[in-house]
Parts: C-alpha cells; structure tokens; sequence
C-alpha cells in the first residue's frame, strides 16, 4: 500500500516557477515508477513527467525544458520543479506510483494516486 500527499501548488504569475513536492508512505514507494500528471478543466489527465526508481525521466513534449522531475529514494519524496510558466499549465496536478517493469513481469501491479494540488498561473 502506498499513500501519496502533494504540496506545494498555488497562484503565479506566466513566467513564474512553483515546485511541486509529493510525500508518500511505504516502503514499495522507492521502487516504483513515479509519475505526475495533470488534469485542467474540461480535459483529460495527461502524463507529465515520469522517473524511474533508477532516476530514468521523461517528460511531455509541452514541458520538456522548463519542467524537472526528481526522486529521493531515501526520503520516499518525489518532486516537480516547474519553471517558466504558463497560463495552459493551469491545472490539478497528481502525483502518482505505479508498478515498475519488473514487478509487472511477475504480475504484480498496482496504482497509486495523491488527492491532487492545483496550480494556476495567471495574472
């Protein structure tokens, strides 16, 4: 089981940065691939970045270059670092953890989300 807490949302102005943090409890949360994804009004989640437990990212073509995902294993924390934004940033975002390949292998999945922060940037 894990549970995931997000922080760190809130208003700022196009061009401004917010770091989003994700605080998550049980020992699965180290080996799991972590995700945050967002959801603005009217639309559907859509993945933003991703890390693996090795640190491996990936990021959406819209956020590629101003948005950086990072992990501290040790800590169980995940983090999203969001500069240069822009109003179409706008949106819940959700932190979330799910099954690395090789649990899946063995049939082992699982699916964690945080309750979401929203962020808006407008001004």
């Amino acid at each position: 089981q894990v549970q995931l807490v997000e922080s760190g949302g809130g208003l700022v102005q196009p061009g401004g940065s917010l770091r989003l943090s994700c605080a998550a409890s049980g020992s699965i949360f180290s080996t799991s691939v972590t995700n945050w994804y967002r959801q603005a009004p009217g639309k559907q989640r859509e993945l933003v970045a991703s890390i693996t437990s090795g640190g491996s990212t990936n990021y959406a073509d819209s956020v590629k270059g101003r948005f950086t995902i990072s992990r501290d294993n040790a800590k169980n924390t995940a983090a999203l670092q969001m500069n240069s934004l822009k109003p179409e940033d706008t949106a819940v975002y959700y932190c979330n953890a799910e099954s690395p390949p090789f649990r899946v292998a063995v049939g082992i999945r699982y699916n964690y989300w945080g309750q979401g922060t929203q962020v808006t940037v407008s001004s």
